[in-house]
């Protein structure tokens, strides 16, 4: 990669813990290199792609990814007209031709539904309607629906020696089997389920790289392989390390001050402005005749007698931008996603700047009403004054909403999943005193889930009753944090806290925790008597070790780290709404089964789905926990025990002598040590300042030269470590430079 960039530097561990875990410095770094990226492919560069740009190293230079020895045999083949499984925006796919295969990343999708006009008119129902649906009010009965899609592939992605040339793309586009008229390829897209046809950008594109994508993402070929940053090469592992990435890089773009963002298209405020200057086919000219009509398009033609009807129209910016003069010369290959996105984003802000919510002087609501459809659908209403203001570019569907006839009276709905409540909430993690004396008082106690939610500390008894005799009840106290995870923000070292002393409960409000502190870190506290100061320590393990999903290297509860960080448990919530089966089966084993003194869980396998749901779940319920049950214990995330229930009908464990046997499921957070390469240091160390370390990596060859046996050796012992048993052999051209570290 030329310039300052460099791939391996892009993506750092901190990135797999989400945006606001990333350090300033590495921010600016990633965004500095995105920016250049938006800028060399001159297109809106969807966040998803932005992510590719960083994690497989796109050449700025011309080559693209030409230079990132991807194994081109394993993507996905889309042939023009045809049925296919969905393809997120993102994905590198091959498409199918009758001479050579046409490589691409597909950089930009909508719904090209068969129901939308040459210009733009669209059916009411058609806006904002499910993936299947058969007519107004009618969603379809297919749960693998059909949609079709229209998808934009950027051929030149992988450099010149990859792309074909002018004249064999312009037959491709004139005999229309391969690609359309445009250079695109429409396709009707058959997806697994309802509910994958409604999932974000995002999830899409995890669920693409986690499933069909699976060993390019975990290629060993890349700059940093997302295994190697997590440590693991399961999915409940990767899934969400991976929603971290990708938010991080979305989030950055967005806080660009050159770029301008559509939706997670990112485009260069320059590009806008030149659009804007331009008098030719669908520049500032159109652009204003294009907003121009959409506003107008509701006013109601003027009548003598009687009143004006209400009015609502839908318009689909991607066809309609057809209709101007020259324009179809600008709406090819990724002419037209660039056409799309700055129409959007100019009809956005009109809507912003020139109406009241949506609201405009003629008395014409305009929203968007459907995102993806069309390239994006407008409703103009009138009158608009008669409305519930919204966001108005907040897209609700109500055109598909107009046509749902009003609910009937249907059976009872399946159960959804208990916020499980924890079993023992109150009896695991006691605090201990360490010392007392004349000079200080020092105790040790877990962090709580409920203390990261409701940001407060609780204060041992006897120091709360000190506190409360020379300080009243609502003392400020000076907090001191210490951590071993080098520098805590502003804010979090030290913090002037209000205290709450009523009773012998008493606690400080309002404790900002570092992000990486976690359900079960174990706290050492100290108050030096007459003080208004309270000490609070982490205590450091001397190697870091991994528990069940947790990498700490720092002292824990196992039974609060057990019941409190599981699934649907994080420092802002604590819900089972949203899981899925897998997550459901875990969270409950966790919270509901019976907790050993070392933090294992044992739970009434036959009790399973009572607990989950709080009554009897239909039978795809059932069958849904059970299946999951069957992958957890072959992945060994659960293990089969047996017990005994007592006379009350309590599960126990050992099973006792004389009472009924009974199959258990349990939870074993097996603790395993993990060996960091800057020195045994822990997740929560800082590092060595002034020494960087740098990931095992490859680097090209110049001409001529070869890899020795020893590197090549080298790689495949790498390539073990990221869930390749036989290892892959290192590829021509390249050798591999093993990890290390550098600096002082």
């Amino acid at each position: 990669m030329p310039g300052p960039y460099d791939a391996r530097a892009l993506i750092t561990p901190a990135m797999v813990d989400g945006y606001d875990a990333v350090p300033v410095g590495e921010r600016q770094r990633l965004l500095r290199y995105l920016e250049a990226v938006v800028a060399t492919r001159s297109m809106p560069v969807h966040a998803a792609v932005a992510f590719n740009a960083v994690y497989f190293g796109y050449d700025l230079g011309g080559d693209g990814y030409g230079g990132s020895p991807l194994c081109l045999d394993d993507f996905p083949v889309i042939t023009l007209g045809e049925s296919a499984p969905p393809l997120p925006v993102g994905a590198m796919a091959c498409v199918a031709t009758g001479s050579d295969p046409l490589y691409a990343e597909i950089i930009y999708k909508e719904g090209a539904h068969p129901e939308i006009g040459g210009l733009g008119d669209v059916p009411a129902w058609v806006s904002g309607a499910p993936a299947g649906a058969e007519g107004p009010g009618r969603p379809g009965a297919d749960p693998m629906p059909l949609r079709r899609e229209l998808l934009v592939p950027d051929i030149h992605a992988f450099g010149p020696a990859l792309s074909l040339s002018p004249a064999q793309l312009q037959r491709l586009r004139i005999r229309r089997r391969w690609v359309n008229e445009d250079g695109h390829v429409v396709v009707d897209a058959r997806y697994p389920s309802r509910d994958a046809a409604r999932r974000d950008d995002r999830t899409a594109y995890a669920d693409h790289l986690l499933t069909t994508a699976r060993a390019q993402l975990l290629s060993p070929l890349v700059p940093v392989s997302l295994a190697e940053l997590v440590g693991s090469t399961r999915t409940e592992a990767l899934r969400p390390a991976l929603l971290n990435l990708l938010e991080t890089v979305r989030r950055v773009l967005g806080s660009s001050d050159v770029l301008r963002m559509w939706g997670p298209y990112a485009m260069t405020r320059k590009s806008l402005a030149a659009r804007r200057r331009d008098t030719g086919p669908l520049g500032g000219g159109d652009l204003r005749s294009l907003v121009a009509a959409v506003e107008r398009a509701a006013t109601p033609a003027r009548r003598r007698y009687g009143l004006n009807s209400p009015v609502t129209v839908y318009t689909a910016l991607g066809p309609r931008l057809r209709g101007f003069p020259g324009a179809a010369d600008q709406l090819t290959g990724l002419g037209y996603a660039t056409a799309v996105c700055l129409a959007n984003v100019a009809l956005a802000d009109v809507v912003q700047q020139g109406s009241e919510r949506g609201l405009f002087p003629n008395g014409v609501r305009v929203t968007l009403d459907d995102a993806f459809e069309g390239g994006g659908v407008w409703r103009s209403h009138h009158p608009g004054d008669g409305e519930t203001p919204d966001d108005p570019l907040v897209p609700l569907g109500r055109g598909w909403a107009s046509t749902v006839a009003p609910a009937s009276p249907q059976p009872e709905p399946e159960p959804g999943p208990l916020d499980t409540p924890l079993a023992d909430v109150a009896d695991i993690g006691p605090g201990e005193l360490v010392s007392t004396d004349e000079r200080e008082v020092v105790w040790r106690q877990p962090l709580r889930l409920a203390h990261l939610i409701d940001r407060c500390l609780p204060l041992r008894p006897y120091v709360v009753g000190e506190l409360r005799r020379t300080r009243g009840e609502h003392p400020r106290i000076r907090l001191e944090l210490h951590h071993s995870v080098g520098e805590l923000r502003q804010g979090e070292a030290i913090q002037d806290l209000r205290a709450h002393l009523a009773g012998e409960a008493g606690c400080l409000a309002g404790v900002v925790w570092p992000p990486d502190f976690f359900p079960g870190l174990m706290l050492e506290l100290s108050w030096p008597r007459g003080s208004q100061v309270i000490r609070v320590s982490t205590i450091r393990l001397d190697e870091p070790v991994r528990v069940g999903d947790r990498l700490t290297g720092h002292c824990y509860d196992p039974g609060v780290l057990t019941r409190e960080d599981a699934p649907g448990s994080d420092r802002h919530r604590d819900t089972a709404v949203g899981l899925g089966p897998r997550q459901l089966v875990m969270r409950t084993v966790r919270r509901c089964g019976l907790l050993t003194l070392d933090g294992h869980a044992l739970l009434d396998r036959s009790h399973l789905p009572f607990a989950v749901y709080g009554r009897r779940p239909a039978r795809s319920q059932r069958d849904a926990l059970e299946s999951s049950v069957a992958e957890l214990l072959a992945e060994r995330l659960l293990e089969p025990a047996v017990g005994s229930r007592d006379v009350s009908g309590q599960p126990q464990y050992p099973a006792r002598a004389g009472e009924r046997v009974i199959p258990l499921i349990a939870y074993r957070p097996v603790r395993e040590r993990v060996v960091m390469p800057w020195g045994g240091t822990g997740p929560g160390a800082e590092r060595p300042r002034a020494v960087q370390f740098v990931p095992g990596h490859l680097r090209r060859l110049l001409p001529g030269c070869f890899a020795s046996d020893a590197q090549r050796e080298a790689f495949r012992d790498h390539c073990r470590t990221l869930g390749k048993a036989d290892g892959w052999e290192l590829p021509d051209g390249y050798t591999f430079v093993t990890q290390h570290t550098r600096g002082h």
